[in-house]
């Protein structure tokens, strides 16, 4: 016994099985903890990452698209076609045709595939009406409050938009015109309104059924009251910029 108690005695404090504490002598490296440092390398990515990364490519090539006019309203598209189109399995095209169901620019067709949605000039008179409400007022009260500074780092997006309807690109011209508008109402900090918005906006940009495309025309001057607003807020003529934002949105209506 009195063997054992010695033992017991000579046996280091931080052996013990009830010691919760780890003394200071004893280094744990970072890893064990379960902690990274900054000069480990990053995990690879996962396959998952990459299959998403693929359906946004090929969701931004459908939109693309049916802004263009490559896919037809009131026709049936099937996801191994489109697939074959762009060099990709059915599953990224059907992923992403899902998502344009969601946002109303097609409509699933069982067994067959995804039938491109027909909409009237109605609609896009009453997308226009919905935009202009909450648009034209944030637009005038941010042309009394930003500075002139501001709206000149937004001359780049207005200068994209002119130079896509030069060329009559009208899927460049349609992210343009949403990152310009996006970016005039992200002055205002309400990110949800910003969302919003640009979700109205992209379902305005969609064509209509039986109706001719955009013309390269009217790309240009829907452009040029782009860069015509843009000097009117900088120079703060706040009566050219209420005709300028009310007369975009009333042609939108057109």
């Amino acid at each position: 016994m009195e063997q054992g108690r010695a033992r017991e005695q000579a046996r280091p404090p931080y052996a013990s099985a009830a010691s919760a504490t780890t003394p200071a002598s004893v280094r744990v490296p970072e890893q064990a903890r379960g902690e990274h440092t900054h000069s480990e390398p990053l995990p690879a990515p996962r396959p998952a990452v990459q299959r998403h990364s693929v359906r946004g490519q090929i969701l931004d090539a459908l939109r693309a698209a049916l802004v263009d006019g490559q896919l037809v309203p009131g026709q049936v598209y099937s996801a191994p076609a489109l697939g074959a189109r762009f060099g990709v399995s059915a599953t990224p095209v059907r992923e992403a045709m899902q998502q344009l169901a969601i946002e109303g620019a097609v409509e699933v067709v069982p067994n067959r595939g995804f039938r491109v949605s027909q909409r009237g000039p109605r609609e896009l008179a009453e997308l226009a009406e919905v935009r202009a409400l909450i648009e034209v007022p944030v637009m005038l009260r941010l042309a009394r409050t930003v500075p002139p500074a501001r709206w000149c780092g937004l001359r780049p997006l207005a200068e994209a938009t002119v130079a896509a309807a030069a060329v009559g690109d009208r899927a460049s011209y349609a992210e343009s015109d949403r990152a310009f508008h996006s970016a005039v109402l992200g002055l205002c900090g309400n990110e949800q309104l910003v969302m919003v918005a640009d979700d109205l906006h992209r379902r305005a940009q969609w064509p209509l059924g039986n109706t001719p495309a955009t013309r390269r025309a009217d790309l240009l001057a829907d452009a040029a009251e782009h860069t015509a607003l843009l000097d009117a807020l900088i120079a703060q003529d706040l009566t050219v910029v209420q005709s300028l934002v009310r007369e975009h949105f009333n042609g939108a209506e057109s």
